[in-house]
């Protein structure tokens, strides 16, 4: 089905993951059991999934000249990278431990994904068709900026307020029309806006997706209550989970799918890309989500 590209103005960072038996404590000095040092970033990693669901994406974004591979590597996954500026301050990155059970913990630096400039984004969405939707994750500054901006020019704008802090409390959840939190950012959400009601989510926004793990997802539409379950699988690496997820439900709900179905899609995604070490090489293609749905079913 063809329909408008999907922009997404996100975090692009270098991933360094360290293999632990379990996460370093304080004072502690603790060998790695393997090392890898790859794309991430919660904005490249959902253009990726993005892309890889079918999608035609661009991406907005900043990276330092101490790692211009990443384009070669945006674009060897078919995302536009047309409007990725280059500065000379480091590339945002992060530091990643993987401990025995799947589980990570993660040391953040944002760097040249700070330097947006707000006032240039309008020159860096061409092609920018009005409908279209635009994707923004919590890893960018002036978020209410520029939602409202690209709101203004006829967005649908989808949100995944990742890291959840006081900034993404802050958003203007009016103008949002898809929102994707977990089921921690979910509570503080709650807290935030609906006076700790989960049931009251529905009505930030028309459409609030919460990712539980391995409990699956809950949708709130309206008066809707939508529950999918979770795949069963052999979890190697969590990291980067939630963002093909959210490539994946966008890319469902993009492509017009009713929303238990968008959710069942990327709950597949989700779970091929627990199965593998890494975040955006994890991301499975749509044929592949599509035969192990296929797969499952049959079981």
């Amino acid at each position: 089905m063809k329909h408008n590209t999907i922009i997404n103005i996100g975090s692009i960072n270098v991933d360094h993951v360290y293999r632990v038996p379990y996460f370093v404590k304080p004072g502690e000095t603790l060998p790695s059991k393997s090392y890898q040092r790859v794309l991430g970033g919660k904005g490249a990693n959902q253009s990726v999934a993005l892309s890889r669901a079918g999608e035609n994406v661009k991406h907005i974004g900043v990276i330092g000249d101490d790692h211009t591979w990443i384009i070669d590597e945006l674009k060897s996954s078919k995302v536009d990278t047309s409007s990725i500026e280059v500065v000379s301050v480091a590339t945002g990155h992060a530091l990643i431990q993987v401990d025995d059970n799947a589980e990570n913990c993660i040391l953040l630096f944002a760097g040249a994904n700070h330097e947006l400039n707000v006032d240039n984004l309008s020159n860096k969405l061409t092609g920018f068709e009005k409908g279209g939707w635009v994707l923004f994750q919590n890893e960018m500054p002036n978020l209410n900026q520029m939602i409202s901006l690209v709101k203004e020019m006829g967005a649908k704008v989808a949100v995944n307020p990742a890291p959840f802090d006081s900034a993404a409390q802050a958003i203007d959840y009016d103008l949002v029309d898809l929102l994707i939190v977990n089921d921690l950012e979910a509570e503080e959400l709650a807290k935030a806006k609906c006076q700790g009601d989960l049931g009251k989510l529905g009505e930030l926004c028309p459409v609030v997706i919460v990712t539980r793990g391995t409990k699956g997802a809950i949708c709130y539409s309206g008066n809707e209550t939508i529950e999918v379950p979770a795949f069963k699988v052999e979890a190697v690496d969590t990291t980067g989970a939630g963002d093909t997820f959210v490539g994946y439900v966008l890319s469902s709900i993009a492509q017009k799918l009713p929303l238990k179905e968008a959710m069942q899609r990327a709950s597949a995604a989700s779970a091929l890309a627990v199965t593998k070490a890494g975040a955006s090489v994890a991301i499975p293609a749509s044929a592949e989500v599509t035969q192990f749905i296929e797969n499952m079913s049959d079981l």
